[in-house]
């Protein structure tokens, strides 16, 4: 049996980006952002933002970023393990991305998060004056 709440099918997380999800807080019903990566044989889980400047988003609605099988901060460049999400380059280096818990089972991706329920594949429904933070001005060059 499947641990918690189903949130995609495995086929929907892409070999070359990320999917971008919407999760909230139980006690708090505050949303929050997280991404499916591929790890692997797996998907792995991370809430959506750099451990370095915590209000850039690494998948701003279009895909992370993935170079040499690793996440890609837009805004600064550092790079991060889609395994383990540990940062291997950049201002936060040794860092790592703060997991949410998933499973795989009969072809979908599910929460297994107990703190966490699934809202929606896709972004928060924030405050419209929020969206400094989903900037995508990079200092880097891609």
């Amino acid at each position: 049996m499947p641990p918690g709440e189903r949130i995609a099918d495995v086929d929907a997380v892409p070999d070359d980006s990320s999917l971008l999800i919407t999760v909230a807080d139980r006690e708090s019903g505050e949303e929050r952002e997280a991404i499916l990566v591929r790890a692997g044989d797996g998907v792995a889980a991370w809430f959506n933002y750099c451990q370095h400047w915590r209000d850039v988003n690494l998948d701003t609605g279009d895909g992370a970023v993935l170079r040499d099988g690793e996440l890609v901060c837009k805004r600064h460049g550092a790079t991060f393990e889609r395994e383990s999400g540990e940062c291997t380059f950049g201002p936060c280096e040794g860092a790592v991305l703060d997991e949410l818990p998933v499973e795989l089972a009969d072809g979908g991706v599910f929460l297994d998060a107990d703190g966490y329920e699934f809202v929606r594949v896709g972004a928060s429904e924030g405050d419209a004056d929020d969206d400094v933070h989903k900037s995508t001005e990079s200092r880097i060059g891609f």
